[in-house]
């Protein structure tokens, strides 16, 4: 189904909420008369981030939905709930196809129940909505909530969760698990588990915003050097990455987990400070030579060192830029504002961590981001005595 032949787009969350409401929840109460459960939109999707728009109805979005069971429900009922669904769910809901394919696949959908279900936990395949005749190959994930969270996360958070398993998670993952929207908690865990993940521990905060700092001050001085030996290309590439390193600040600043890149912008955007560095930082971008390119810069640098001092997380710290020691660039010393957070941080392990931050604030590859597996394992090898 292609974008231009689509009905009036209705956002995604709310067309999952009505899907559920609906459409799923009463074939539930025919199918599984008081079995509770949880629904919820959750997870990948532009949809819950609230970033959704006509084009993203080209794949992976659509009527869709999380249902959660007790584990021991899951078991004994979810084979029978997939059949349901796909035997009795409508062909469309408000215009949009309920089933789901492989793209450019128009033949059969495949066994809706079966394990390579893309409702399953760890099937990689993309779906796009297309009309079928036969059973809907569906996207309600029934699923239970420990095997959810680990299969997005690498962790189960209803055992609590460790420094580690948060330096470990990428800030899109727990933007995704906290994101959307819960349509129903009959098992009253969904909306804890949620609150437990929506921010970080005080002393941890401290240490990825310290962490954060700590990137500016390693390159701030580098777009004047490019410059000075006549690189403006790798001037503005500096440059460019400073301009991300401090939208990603802002908004850890604001408590807000910086999404991946597609989404970066637009989540910048909705911070209180986004409309008055938004100048800065483009003008920057759009410099022709370094020290048009570097004043832009100067000035950013002074208006969320300012921030800083607003939040009142640390002594207040001079928020001037100055000379880079004895060489002519005009820098802020970022460093200074990552030694007076450390020096506030109350867990002495925490303290004695190499200055790296969260793992999407060293690594930088969406094939190792996207795996938990990987980022742990990353994490953990970065961190173990003599990494630093």
């Amino acid at each position: 189904m292609s974008v231009t032949n689509m009905p009036d787009f209705i956002p995604g969350l709310e067309l999952s909420r009505r899907f559920y409401t609906e459409a799923v929840r009463p074939l539930l109460k025919e199918t599984a008369p008081g079995i509770p459960h949880s629904a919820a939109r959750l997870g990948s999707g532009s949809e819950v981030l609230g970033f959704d728009t006509p084009r993203s109805a080209d794949h992976e979005w659509g009527p869709r939905l999380q249902l959660f069971l007790r584990r021991r429900d899951v078991s004994r009922h979810a084979g029978r709930i997939r059949h349901v669904l796909a035997e009795h769910l409508p062909k469309t809901f408000h215009g949009y196809p309920t089933n789901f394919a492989p793209p450019g696949d128009p033949g059969d959908p495949g066994d809706p129940g079966d394990p390579g279900d893309p409702g399953d936990p760890g099937d990689p395949g993309v779906r796009v909505m297309r009309a079928t005749d036969g059973p809907v190959h569906h996207r309600v994930e029934v699923t239970h909530l420990s095997a959810w969270f680990t299969g997005v996360l690498g962790f189960d958070p209803s055992g609590g969760v460790t420094p580690a398993d948060w330096l470990a998670t990428p800030t899109q993952l727990l933007a995704e698990v906290t994101g959307g929207a819960v349509f129903h908690d009959g098992l009253g865990q969904l909306a804890p588990l949620r609150t437990a993940l929506s921010w970080y521990p005080h002393d941890l905060w401290l240490h990825v915003l310290a962490c954060q700092w700590q990137r500016i001050s390693q390159e701030e001085a580098f777009v004047g050097r490019c410059g000075e030996v006549g690189d403006e290309l790798g001037s503005a590439v500096v440059a460019a990455r400073l301009v991300r390193d401090l939208m990603r600040l802002c908004l850890l600043m604001d408590r807000r987990y910086p999404p991946y890149g597609k989404w970066l912008g637009s989540a910048f955007a909705r911070t209180p400070w986004g409309p008055r560095l938004t100048p800065d930082l483009t003008a920057a971008l759009a410099a022709t030579d370094w020290r048009t390119r570097e004043e832009h810069l100067a000035q950013a640098y002074e208006t969320v060192a300012g921030l800083h001092n607003q939040l009142g997380l640390t002594d207040r710290v001079d928020p001037a830029t100055r000379p880079y020691h004895s060489r002519p660039f005009r820098v802020l010393r970022a460093d200074r504002f990552a030694e007076a957070l450390t020096a506030r941080i109350g867990d002495s392990a925490l303290r004695e961590l190499p200055p790296v931050g969260s793992v999407d604030q060293f690594l930088d590859s969406a094939d190792v981001l996207g795996r938990p597996e990987r980022t742990r394992a990353v994490s953990r090898a970065v961190r173990q005595p003599g990494s630093q």
